[in-house]
């Protein structure tokens, strides 16, 4: 097994707080209202959201390798805006992966206006090699994806997550 981490940040114009509350803390509702294209509803299987959670999401048929994700939730300080989850099944663990951790870290803005969001996914490989290209841009730009999905709902519903 060959362990990879992939990186990418993407530049909101939602604050912090705002963000935070709509594509961490609320995600379970959100999404599925924002993105019914590809996930169909996210059921909370235990915990109560915070560190500790399992979450299952399903997903439409526009993804063709799997049906579900189930993930764990690993850290979520609120405080320092550092959300992190691991796929427990599901998505493409076993297809491609033996395991998948997430993580996304919200900091304000340099120019003072949004925040960043930076992403961290580590995988372990099944075999002796990494994910192809393709693969590592698919996983990353899903993530970016729905973050990028939330900014343009709250874009568009200033009185939301206020």
């Amino acid at each position: 097994m060959v362990t990879e981490t992939i990186v990418d940040e993407y530049k909101s114009s939602i604050s912090i707080e705002r963000l935070w509350r709509a594509a961490i803390v609320d995600a379970h509702n959100l999404m599925p209202k924002i993105l019914p294209q590809i996930i169909s509803s996210i059921e909370i299987l235990e915990g109560d959201g915070g560190v500790g959670t399992i979450k299952k999401f399903n997903l439409n048929n526009a993804v063709k390798e799997f049906s579900y994700i189930t993930d764990r939730v690993e850290v979520m300080d609120a405080e320092n805006h550092v959300f992190k989850f691991s796929v427990v099944e599901g998505g493409l663990v076993g297809l491609k992966v033996s395991s998948y951790v997430a993580e996304m870290i919200l900091t304000p803005a340099s120019d003072g206006g949004g925040c960043l969001v930076n992403l961290k996914i580590e995988y372990e490989s099944l075999g002796e090699s990494l994910l192809s290209e393709e693969d590592a841009a698919k996983i990353i730009s899903g993530t970016v994806a729905m973050v990028k999905a939330v900014d343009e709902y709250l874009l568009e519903n200033f009185n939301a997550y206020v």
